[in-house]
């Protein structure tokens, strides 16, 4: 007798099948059934309090383990919400996939709960977008939903389910169950573009090598070390490039930031694109005559912005792996004693000094870099750090030192608010069903905590032991002292005087991780600051939140450029 098996299940076994594990979202009709169905098949469920945040979470998945996790949501304004997670995942270059429920066949055009374009409209934020035409071809349409989000530049990908397809049935035996995507291909650079970009590279007075996170997704730590450390070349890493190579490696530049950028001759791009994040390789920021060498698995981004000195096209791993066979053969390696190892020495030194006095002050509120030095003080060497905000992201990317791959987490090339705590979900629950008893710590700004701050509930519910670290200066950017606020209040209607960067002086976020049963901590002192930090590195078992207040008008330290390039256009 031919077993029947619902939508639901056809979608979980066909997930489980492409090596699914994880998935998160926010249930609702019509897609409760698929969240249970899923369970039942072995995929762990996570469901989240914003569509947005288990995009972000099941996004975050992807990027740390190479395989995509799926977002689940409902119909309608859902999908909508967790549209912002797609963005984020398709700038990141992420694999993500999303599953969304939608108005039953039969009832399209007539005006149906929630009803949506969906497909359509998922198809300016995915790599892929498609409704499986009946309940057999569900398997088929998941395995290219798979495949194309990891396969050549990785995004997200999206499969519509009508609602009448979750519950109804059909005979097993009439389904296309297909197997699992093989891994995606590593292709090679061509051997002539490899010998030109050695070329270039021997020739550099000014070499330094920048490491994306495409590097980072690529699993190419072992084979860029070695290239480190046999050529002696500089590296400068981008933010989520951190712990590729360790930020305390002899050859890391980070401190030395803006004038490695702006004095290299040659730069070696591996995993890394000339955008905003690198100021599009152009002047003043970059020298007019620099030389680009790029590896990138994705054609179209080389000779994006700058032409390419030597364009190689492939996967990050593999091509560095060429470069070491070339470089190798000659035994090349760039002196240690040159003038610009001895400038961009200098720099860092200079930098440091300049950090270190601002850390060290005795003031209070405190700073941003005392509250960081303290912080990095404590903090294990292997955490997983997330982090977001404006400051509190950019002072904090350049204080907390990151020493493994894939352990930092944050805005990322789309400069997203509101992913931190959906990217520790995601980095938590990973390490607690991988038993590493690696801590997770984000890092937020008081703004930014404030996008996708319900989420402690979720990890107050699972028992994630992430503890979030708020950097609460009252607002945007800046925000002002409570009593400066007070005298505002009298001057009149808030919403005319109150600076559009305020936020509400000291608020208490510390009790909303109480509320659902973690620990919270108020901070305004470094004592209170290391005591509450050890603490929460003592408790293994629940989440824990510290609302560290610093000085409203706290700001970075000089910069020898604003942290935007504008357009001169």
């Amino acid at each position: 007798m031919a077993e029947a098996v619902t939508g639901a299940q056809i979608i979980a076994e066909a997930l489980k099948s492409q090596n699914v594990e994880y998935m998160f979202g926010v249930v609702g009709v019509p897609v409760i059934e698929v969240a249970m169905a899923a369970q039942a098949a072995g995929i762990k469920y996570v469901g989240m309090r914003n569509e947005q945040a288990a995009c972000y979470a099941a996004s975050a998945i992807g990027y740390l383990t190479g395989c995509p996790a799926v977002c689940l949501v409902v119909s309608g304004p859902g999908l909508i919400h967790a549209l912002g997670g797609m963005a984020n995942a398709n700038m990141n270059c992420w694999p993500v996939i999303v599953i969304g429920g939608s108005s039953d066949q039969n009832q399209e055009t007539t005006g149906a709960f929630q009803e949506f374009p969906q497909v359509e409209a998922c198809r300016l934020y995915s790599k892929f977008s498609a409704r499986p035409s009946s309940l057999a071809m569900i398997p088929a349409v998941v395995e290219k939903a798979v495949r194309s989000s990891i396969y050549g530049r990785p995004g997200a990908c999206y499969i519509d389910i009508p609602g009448d397809m979750v519950n109804a049935k059909v005979d097993r035996t009439n389904v296309r169950f297909v197997s699992c995507c093989p891994s995606p291909p590593a292709s090679l650079a061509n051997s002539q573009e490899i010998s030109e970009a050695v070329g270039v590279l021997k020739q550099a007075q000014r070499p330094l090598i920048i490491i994306g996170k495409g590097a980072a997704y690529g699993r190419a730590e072992n084979e860029i070390k070695e290239l480190v450390e046999l050529s002696g070349i500089p590296f400068l890493p981008t933010p989520m490039g951190k712990g590729v190579l360790p930020d305390d490696h002899p050859n890391c530049v980070s401190a030395a930031r803006s004038r490695a950028l702006l004095q290299a001759d040659v730069v070696l791009l591996l995993g890394a694109r000339l955008n905003w994040i690198l100021h599009f390789g152009f002047p003043p920021r970059f020298s007019p005559n620099v030389k680009v060498i790029q590896v990138d698995v994705c054609a179209e981004e080389l000779s994006n912005n700058v032409r390419a000195a030597a364009a190689l096209l492939g996967d990050v791993r593999a091509v560095v792996g060429q470069l070491l066979e070339s470089l190798k053969s000659d035994r090349w390696r760039y002196p240690s004693d040159t003038e610009w190892w001895i400038t961009l020495r200098e720099k860092m030194a200079s930098n440091a000094q300049i950090s270190k006095a601002l850390a060290l002050r005795a003031t209070l509120p405190m700073n941003y870099y005392t509250a960081f030095h303290h912080i990095a003080e404590l903090l294990p060497k292997d955490c997983i750090i997330v982090s977001e905000g404006a400051n509190t992201m950019d002072i904090g990317r350049t204080m907390l030192l990151n020493h493994f791959p894939r352990h930092r987490l944050d805005a990322g090339t789309f400069g997203t608010m509101g992913v931190g705590p959906g990217f520790a979900i995601a980095a938590a629950v990973l390490e607690k069903s991988q038993e590493t008893r690696r801590r997770v710590v984000c890092v937020e700004g008081d703004s930014a905590f404030g996008f996708s701050g319900m989420e402690v509930e979720t990890m107050c519910r699972y028992k994630l032991p992430v503890i979030i670290i708020v950097i609460n200066n009252n607002g945007i950017y800046s925000g002002v002292d409570p009593e400066t606020w007070k005298q505002m209040e009298k001057m009149g209607d808030m919403t005319t005087v109150a600076p559009p960067v305020t936020l509400l002086p000291e608020a208490r976020y510390e009790q909303v991780m109480c509320a659902f049963g973690g620990c919270g901590y108020l901070v305004r002192t470094v004592e209170e600051l290391r005591s509450a930090l050890q603490q929460s590195l003592r408790d293994t078992a629940m989440p824990s939140l510290l609302n560290v207040l610093i000085d409203p008008a706290a700001d970075r330290k000089q910069q020898d450029f604003p942290w935007l390039t504008r357009s001169n256009l």
